[in-house]
């Protein structure tokens, strides 16, 4: 039975854990197996076996989980990366030429503002920032003729501001530019943004994709033949791919991660609540609360609001930091999307690259990953945390 067969046009769950891969016509392994290999034997000069020539080319493990990223983001095709921060790269050298300009959020992840600003910059590529919540500075920012890309998060990291991606779509291809949807956050599980007009999906698989804070990874996910050739060419000539174990626990995480985040919301869902109430709490952020500038968007085009979770602290800097250094369940680390809960100050810790930019995020500010444990655990420490603030 093919793939095609086993797969076609099921649900999420089954699309997760069947597609991108046939038990072993040999064995009958249901699970693909780790080809630990460099080189492949060819059959002749250019004799070659599925297309496998050489593993920075092509890995059938790595063949298997860019399968099933594609299939379960509902794109054509998937292609998987050393990191998140390779796959970005490798989509910028991609699509644009020294003397283009990219739109980005005004509150990005640290390490996509870096790439842009120190690396990208430097070889001629130029950026503005934009709120990814008011298409009108989206579109203002674009500069028509340059610009190539549009890149979001929504939510966005670590604010959780969130963009109307069929919107931002239609502005941005208005200027004949591609959008770009950093889909980490919501995961392919919570949203697919394919599906609403944006051209390519970036992902950190290190978080909610692998879900165990065991491999790092990233992954591109495009809905072009033509754009997939060029990325394709340039992941080949590149070379930041994925080895055959990384690719192997990534696939391995994807299989549970609908169940994983559905405990995940749950979670937080519960901790924003907690949180709301709470005196020594000046803010809570969370796409699920009705108050959220984005709630009504969130809800027309993610399943549910995701397991992440910012709030503010009464106190200012120094309490936030004390709250960091209290947590006991939660786990002082930066990351996210992990099974384990983690806290982190933002400003200090994975934003650091932008203090003292337009995108220096409040010095208040926590950041919570809420990971699947108990929910009461996760309340309790949070509350003995707080207690001294």
């Amino acid at each position: 039975m093919s793939e095609h067969t086993r797969v076609g046009k099921s649900g999420f769950e089954t699309r997760a854990i069947h597609a991108g891969y046939d038990p072993d016509p040999t064995t009958g392994a249901v699970i693909p197996p780790i080809f630990a290999t460099s080189t492949y034997k060819q059959d002749g000069v250019g004799g070659l076996r599925g297309g496998y020539e050489y593993s920075r080319s092509a890995n059938p493990t790595r063949t298997a989980l860019e399968g099933a990223l594609a299939a379960v983001e509902e794109g054509e095709r998937g292609f998987v990366f050393a990191s998140g921060l390779a796959a970005e790269d490798t989509l910028v050298r991609s699509t644009c030429a020294p003397g283009d300009h990219v739109v980005l959020p005004d509150d990005a992840y640290g390490g996509t503002f870096r790439l842009f600003d120190k690396v990208e910059r430097a070889w001629g590529v130029e950026h503005t920032s934009a709120a990814v919540s008011d298409v009108d500075a989206v579109r203002a920012a674009i500069r028509p003729g340059r610009t190539r890309l549009v890149w979001i998060e929504t939510p966005t990291n670590p604010l959780l501001n969130i963009g109307d991606i069929e919107a931002l779509a239609a502005v941005t291809h208005e200027a004949g530019a591609l959008l770009v949807v950093d889909n980490t956050f919501a995961s392919p599980y919570l949203q697919q943004p394919l599906t609403l007009g944006a051209d390519v999906v970036v992902h950190s698989t290190t978080k909610y994709v692998g879900g165990h804070s065991d491999v790092v990874g990233g992954a591109l996910v495009v809905r072009d033949l033509d754009l997939a050739d060029r990325i394709a060419f340039h992941q080949n000539a590149i070379g930041a791919v994925a080895g055959p174990f990384d690719c192997f626990l990534t696939h391995r995480g994807l299989k549970t991660l609908a169940v994983r985040m559905e405990r995940h919301c749950d979670n937080a869902e519960r901790v924003a609540a907690f949180l709301l109430d709470h005196p020594a709490v000046t803010q809570v952020i969370y796409p699920g609360l009705p108050d959220h500038p984005g709630h009504d968007v969130a809800a027309c085009q993610m399943r549910r609001f995701g397991g992440m979770v910012s709030f503010r602290v009464a106190g200012g800097e120094e309490q936030a930091l004390a709250v960091c250094e209290r947590a006991q369940v939660f786990t002082l680390g930066e990351s996210l999307g992990g099974v384990e809960s983690l806290i982190e100050h933002p400003g200090r810790m994975t934003h650091a690259s932008v203090a003292g930019t337009d995108l220096e995020v409040p010095a208040d500010l926590v950041r919570l990953s809420v990971g699947i444990e108990t929910a009461e655990d996760l309340i309790a420490d949070l509350d003995q945390a707080l207690r001294a603030v």
